[in-house]
């Protein structure tokens, strides 16, 4: 197995990791909003912040607000979890795919509430990492080849 290979692998495992993470996620917010306990949604995201501040009889556009939360959380892990499959083999577009899907989705999430400080390290942040590894693993190997050929 070359380096090549085993990169894009390594890459894969991390997108799988990381889109059964945001599928679990989105799950999870979801039915805070369905269950019409829109405080539990919120404190599952911001679990730096002392719970009892969060918890208000929210309107129910927040909840709304929260669930499309929750579905994007959703179909962003499932696209990135399906696009893993394609990157272990190599596929160009499921690696800038992914990238652009896990990467902006985390991206928005460092940018919020990593650097607002609502977040703990466990398990969002770990989840940034991951993400970041995966596309750079995986970018790695697609330019390296590129300027190889």
């Amino acid at each position: 197995m070359n380096k090549s290979s085993i990169l894009l692998k390594t890459s894969s495992l991390l997108w799988i990791i990381w889109g059964l993470v945001h599928m679990l996620a989105g799950v999870m917010t979801m039915k805070g909003v369905l269950i019409e306990d829109i405080s539990a949604s919120f404190i599952g995201i911001a679990d730096a912040v002392n719970p009892e501040v969060l918890v208000l009889d929210y309107p129910k556009a927040v909840g709304a607000v929260v669930g499309q939360h929750g579905f994007n959380l959703f179909w962003i892990g499932l696209v990135t979890f399906i696009s893993a499959f394609f990157i272990w083999k190599g596929n160009t577009s499921a690696i800038f795919l992914a990238a652009l899907t896990g990467g902006l989705a985390d991206l928005g999430y460092f940018l919020f509430l990593d650097l607002g400080g609502f977040v703990n390290f466990v398990p969002g942040t770990i989840m940034t990492i991951i993400s970041s590894l995966a596309i750079i693993t995986s970018f790695y190997v697609q330019f390296k080849n590129k300027t190889t050929h």
